[in-house]
């Protein structure tokens, strides 16, 4: 019998491990399917359309996602973008600065934590 090189054996173990993943795969790809099918019934009793479905996931509906392809732009945002923060911190020369912790560090602050003082500045709840 003749011996089988580590060569050999590496490409007997990629080729048994492709396959197991093709198999994979496939078994994913039939509990999505069964999944999806379930979930397209659901929405249907319910008179529900893709819009609705899609808002609800937090994701863009058909009309925005193909106006976003055409224009070329990025229309994703943040969940918290645009909504306003408490400011964490007043600076105790002028008390009409404000930070929020967010963003660049206003000279002020960087002043204050270079000296260990950002304590001071902190806004208790």
């Amino acid at each position: 019998m003749p011996r089988m090189t580590v060569a050999s054996q590496l490409e007997k173990i990629r080729a048994a491990r492709a396959k197991l993943e093709r198999e994979e795969k496939k078994l994913l790809s039939r509990g999505h399917d069964k999944a999806l099918g379930q979930i397209v019934q659901i929405a249907r009793d319910a008179g529900l359309n893709m819009e609705q479905i899609a808002a609800a996931m937090g994701g863009k509906t058909r009309a925005k996602s193909a106006k976003a392809g055409k224009e070329g732009v990025k229309t994703a945002r943040r969940s918290t973008a645009g909504r306003k923060v408490a400011p964490k911190y007043r600076d105790p020369a002028n008390p009409q600065n404000t930070w929020t912790g967010r963003g660049r560090m206003p000279r002020w602050v960087a002043d204050l934590e270079a000296k260990g003082e950002l304590a001071k500045a902190a806004i208790s709840a």
